[in-house]
């Protein structure tokens, strides 16, 4: 998949997936975000309790991101295991975490190829694997396996990350409620660029991608240290979004942060291709969040929520949540 690519092929590649992500599609994809958040809060606004993490944080980016790759709603429960015992496998401490995400893989291929075969079968659609599929660079297109990894990475990549700064938001969102207190004013009055700001502190905050791996191409001097060429080095996104010489108190949750040159999408030709996206359907949620369930708090003791064990994508595994039950919009969906 490209995000294991160098350039060119990481250049090209890139090229064929971003026609899914353009500025105008994401853009279209504002009213579809409003109506889901809706849906999704109208499945507990009335019990007055839920589980914030399977319950509100995880549907959103599943729903959306399958929906865009044209999956089958019929499919999401087995989509949402698939990815979730993928990640769980990026541990090396537990032989059945290993197993099952090899067994994800293998289920989420057969899948993948099935799709695939029907794109190839009945072309023009406008959904991401229909793209994929029909998409050409300088005369090439995807063979299937590539466009299996490809897909891979746009389901893990839409709906792990996402579902994880949802819920890390909305738990620094608890344990600074005078920050809360902005954000709920800011949203009261329609302040847009307020919601947005907080979204990038949310985004510095939980960083839900922890590292990525690279080799040096040259020797680099880098803090007082050498590093030689052909290192295998590692980058540490929380250390480099908590950097004293960058921001200016960075253990402090702050939602008026700015400016805020967080590394929460990376940088450079691999920055996140679906950054857009994701700041769209955080602002979307938290607006309706802080509207709809405005007394929202937690259940039980946040330093004892469980904690997904894993080196490169984690976050609260539950977060269990109580509020003032109010009635539902009737959303459609």
């Amino acid at each position: 998949m490209m995000i294991s690519m160098d350039d060119p092929d990481h250049h090209d590649r890139r090229k064929l997936v971003n026609r899914g992500f353009t500025p105008k599609r994401v853009r279209d994809k504002t009213a579809e975000i409003d109506t889901l958040c809706d849906m999704i809060i109208d499945r507990v606004c009335e019990k007055g309790e839920c589980d914030f993490v399977w319950d509100i944080a995880a549907p959103l980016p599943l729903l959306l991101i399958g929906d865009m790759l044209g999956f089958p709603r019929s499919s999401f429960d087995d989509l949402l295991e698939w990815s979730d015992d993928l990640i769980r496998g990026t541990t090396t401490t537990s032989p059945e975490a290993s197993e099952k995400a090899a067994l994800a893989g293998m289920a989420f291929r057969e899948f993948q190829l099935g799709i695939i075969a029907d794109r190839r079968a009945d072309p023009g659609g406008d959904d991401l694997v229909s793209i994929l599929c029909e998409a050409e660079v300088d005369g090439d297109r995807l063979d299937d396996e590539s466009i299996v990894q490809e897909s891979l990475l746009i389901l893990i990549g839409g709906d792990e990350t996402t579902r994880h700064v949802i819920t890390g938001g909305m738990q620094a969102l608890f344990e600074f409620p005078g920050e809360r207190e902005r954000l709920v004013a800011s949203v009261a009055t329609g302040d847009q660029p307020a919601v947005e700001m907080a979204v990038e502190e949310m985004l510095r905050w939980v960083t839900p991608i922890k590292n990525m791996a690279r080799t040096t191409m040259r020797e680099v001097e880098l803090g007082g240290r050498t590093i030689p060429e052909g290192a295998d080095v590692i980058m540490l996104y929380p250390s480099a979004n908590r950097d004293e010489d960058h921001f200016e108190d960075p253990f402090r949750f702050d939602v008026t942060r700015d400016p805020n040159h967080h590394l929460a999408f990376g940088f450079g030709a691999h920055f996140c291709l679906g950054s857009s996206l994701a700041r769209l359907e955080l602002k979307e949620m938290f607006t309706r969040l802080l509207t709809r369930l405005p007394d929202l708090e937690p259940a039980g003791p946040l330093d004892e929520l469980p904690w997904r064990n894993s080196n490169f994508i984690t976050g609260a595994e539950a977060m269990p949540v109580r509020f003032t039950p109010t009635e539902k919009v009737g959303a459609a969906g």
